[in-house]
Parts: structure tokens; C-alpha cells; sequence
């Protein structure tokens, strides 16, 4: 496809048009990543009746796709034995790319016994919403997605370039944040998204030209329902994606892409209420002592977790000091710098805002961390140190760790996580990303050739 097809913002003239239609049962892995069957539309029953099976060990996957049985034991050592596929009716929705009347559906994997298998991403989250519920409480929850469309060259290139179509820059690299040249310039593949969003019915709201070239926040309007709200967030993603191939692009939530832009983060706002509906985080202009507890127990559970908040050997390139991606253990009101933002603290939109987590989070392990925070400051009343004043730092602040491997380790022996997750699927990841760290930790990489090869 030529570069003026794409500045104008045309789908490319050998599109997929009309075959049969489909409706595709889904399962969350592991890493965010969408596995499952595609069902002709005239064996449908069989999804809602429970007839639909998969290898429990596809959800053990990891970023490779390899199922790991010699650290898990949980292929072909034990039979690499079936799962229910149990369909979550609430997410059906339709496939805007794909055949007319085609459509999609979440599910859940289930063992025989009719219990949630202890490695789905869905049930880890909807344990931690019914610990809420037993309390007579509902997190509201929003999320805030970033993510980079660059051109579709980069396995033949070997790495990352912004679209063409925004070569209208004079600095085509520089930064774009809130220019409207940039969303102009690839004005058909955002309303493409938009589009599809609105026929998923996803409650999409402001799009936004983020620092990056060809960077791109799309935020999502808050949800009573937490699971919900990531089932909205990983639609967006497939969303983002499938528009992306659309126009001959490529569409990517690795958090460090280019190592001189921006990263990418997922953001997520968060609030609770009782069973009136009230706002129990409304400090009514007093002092917010609720507010101030989540925020520390969200601090104190932050290493812990940040695992699940940072996933991979690149997510950690994006904790950089003097970035918007935090690196210490800090809050604030308002202030963009912390960990933890408090961006209002009186009436209906009483909230915090957690903003450490890069864009290629698993969004229901990442709500599942930040909830069983929430409720421990809930059920305790917990001091979050210092506040962030604007303009200065906080005096011996923890931070963040940069390392994969640290991050592993101190998730592995979290009582936090075995409590939060579950003993088997604290073991299940932490051995999974632990394997992922090491191979990292063995590859040469091509900043070692040049620098020391030469020098030493």
C-alpha cells in the first residue's frame, strides 16, 4: 500500500471483504493474550451449553507460547487434561472487522467439577470483587490506555517507525502531545477505533496525541463492575489492533517501544461505593483519612506486585527518572509525578488514580493488585507517609525496582500475592517470568557488542 493511501487515512483496496461469518469464544492468558476457537454460527449452542473445551495449560502459556511443563507440570506430564470453556454472556458483542454478524465472547475456563480454574486472569479478579461485595461495597473503576500504531515494516526492518502518514512534521520523531495535526493526519484509523468501539459498545470517551510519534491514549468511562472494566480494556486492545491492520498498520502496547519516546502506561482511576451508591471515599472537605489509607495500601503493596504491573524484560526500560512513569513510592493530590494520584477528594468523584503500570499489563491481574490494596487500607487505617508537594521530592522515598529479576523474586515470596492470587498461580507466574527473566539475563544484546566488545 502507498504512503498517500495511508496519509489519507484509506483502508487498503485488498481488504477482506464477505465470507462466512463466526463467533469466536475467548480465553485471557497469562500475558493479556487472547486464545480460543472460532464457532460456525449454526453450532453456536454448543458455546452456550459448556460444550466447549480447550487444554487447561492454555492459559499457562507464556510470552513465547511455550506451556512450560518441565517448571509447571501442568501439560503433558499430567495429560495436558481439557477445560470448560464457560462463556460470560454480559461480553458478547459484535466483530466489527470480521464478516458481517459475526461476534465474540469471553469466557472462563472451569475444571469438570464446575469450580474456575486457579490460573484465569477472570476469576483471580472476580474472587478479589466478591471480597468487596462480602463488605457490601463496589469498586468503580476506569482505565486510561496508551499505545504506539507504527508501520507495518518493522519484522522486515528489525524495529519500530512511526506512520508515514505523520512525515508531515518537520521533526517527524518529535514529541506530538495534544497536537491535533497528529490525530488529524491518522484522523480514518482513529475514527475507525472509535467507530468499532461504539458498536462493541465500549464506553470510549477522549482521544488524545500523546508525547510519542504516533502515540495514543484512549480513555474508558468508569464501570460499577470491575471485571467489566477490563473486559472493556481488552477489547480496546483488539480493537486498537484489528483497525491498525485495516490500514496497513501496526498497533503495539509494548511499554518502551523507541527508546528515546515516551513509554506507554495504562492508568487506572478507581473509587468505591456502598450499596446506596454513595461514594464511601468522599472526604466531604475534611481530612481524606480513607483516601490517605488506600493510597498506603497500595504503596506498601506496590513491589510486591510489580510484577503484575510491569510483565516483561521491557516494561522495566519505562521507569526512568524524570519521566511521567513513576519510580518511587510516592502520593499526591493532583500531583502527575506519584505513584498513586489522588485526583479529587470530595464528592461523587472522590477517587485515586494508580499510575505505574505500562500499557502491556494483563488489565484483570492488574485490577486484581490494586483492589486487594484498596481493601487493605479499607479494612485498616494505614499512614501513607509524606505527601508529594509540587516542586519537591519526598526525603527517602522507597521506589520501584528496575530489574525483571528482583521483581520476580519479591513477588514469589509476597504473602500479599499468595493472598491476593492464590499459592498456585503465585508459583505458576512467578516460575513463568522467572524462566522469562533468566533467557533475558542470557542474551548479549547488541548495546553489549558495541560498547564493550571494542572496549575491553
Amino acid at each position: 500500500m502507498t504512503n498517500d493511501k495511508k496519509a489519507a487515512g484509506s483502508p487498503p483496496v485488498n481488504a477482506p471483504t464477505n465470507s462466512q461469518a463466526r463467533i469466536e469464544i475467548l480465553l485471557v492468558g497469562m500475558n493479556g493474550d487472547l486464545r480460543g476457537k472460532q464457532i460456525p454460527p449454526e453450532a453456536e449452542k454448543k458455546i452456550w451449553d459448556g460444550s466447549v473445551r480447550l487444554p487447561s495449560s492454555t492459559q499457562s502459556l507464556d510470552i513465547w507460547g511455550d506451556d512450560n511443563d518441565d517448571i509447571t507440570g501442568l501439560s503433558l506430564s499430567v495429560g495436558d487434561p481439557d477445560g470448560v470453556c464457560i462463556p460470560d454472556r454480559r461480553s458478547l458483542t459484535s466483530m466489527p472487522w470480521a464478516p458481517e454478524g459475526s461476534r465474540q465472547v469471553l469466557a472462563t475456563m472451569h475444571e469438570f467439577d464446575g469450580t474456575a480454574s486457579f490460573m484465569d486472569p477472570r476469576a483471580i479478579l472476580t474472587r478479589m470483587v466478591k471480597r468487596f461485595e462480602d463488605r457490601g461495597l463496589t469498586p468503580v473503576v476506569a482505565t486510561e490506555l496508551e499505545f504506539y500504531v507504527v508501520e507495518d515494516d518493522w519484522r522486515e526492518t528489525g524495529k519500530p517507525r512511526p506512520p508515514a502518514a505523520l512525515m508531515y512534521r518537520d521533526e517527524p520523531n518529535g514529541f506530538q502531545l495534544y497536537d491535533m495535526r497528529a490525530t488529524d493526519a491518522l484522523d480514518g484509523y482513529i475514527q475507525t477505533v472509535r467507530a468499532w468501539a461504539k458498536e462493541m459498545d465500549l464506553p470510549a470517551d477522549a482521544t488524545t496525541a500523546e508525547f510519542g510519534p504516533g502515540q495514543f491514549e484512549i480513555n474508558l468511562l468508569h464501570r460499577p463492575d470491575a471485571l467489566a472494566a477490563a473486559d472493556d480494556c481488552i477489547y480496546l486492545k483488539r480493537i486498537a489492533e484489528q483497525a491498525a491492520r485495516r490500514f496497513g498498520l501496526k498497533s503495539t502496547c509494548m511499554a518502551k517501544p523507541y527508546a528515546e519516546h515516551a513509554g506507554s502506561g495504562l492508568h487506572v482511576h478507581c473509587s468505591v461505593i456502598d450499596k446506596d451508591g454513595n461514594n464511601i471515599l468522599d472526604a466531604k472537605g475534611r481530612d481524606p483519612v480513607k483516601l490517605k489509607s488506600i493510597c498506603a495500601g497500595m504503596l506498601q503493596t506496590m513491589r510486591d506486585a510489580q510484577l503484575v504491573f510491569a510483565p516483561f524484560a521491557n516494561s522495566y526500560r519505562r521507569f526512568q527518572p524524570g519521566s511521567f512513569a513513576p519510580v518511587d513510592l510516592t502520593w499526591g493530590f493532583g500531583h502527575r509525578g506519584t505513584a498513586i494520584r489522588i485526583p479529587d477528594k470530595d464528592g461523587p468523584a472522590a477517587r485515586v488514580e494508580h499510575r505505574v503500570a505500562g500499557a502491556d499489563v494483563n488489565p484483570y491481574l492488574l485490577l486484581t493488585a490494586i483492589l486487594g490494596g484498596i481493601l487493605l487500607g479499607l479494612d485498616n487505617e494505614l499512614d501513607p507517609g509524606p505527601v508529594t508537594e509540587p516542586g519537591k521530592d519526598v526525603p527517602n522515598a522507597k521506589r520501584l525496582t528496575h530489574d525483571f529479576l528482583t521483581a520476580v523474586e519479591e513477588f514469589s515470596a509476597s504473602p500479599f500475592i499468595n493472598d491476593a492470587f492464590g499459592e498456585a498461580y503465585q508459583k505458576l507466574y512467578g516460575d513463568t517470568k522467572r524462566k522469562e527473566a533468566i533467557t533475558y539475563l542470557r542474551t548479549v544484546s547488541d548495546f553489549d557488542y558495541q560498547t564493550y566488545l571494542p572496549r575491553i
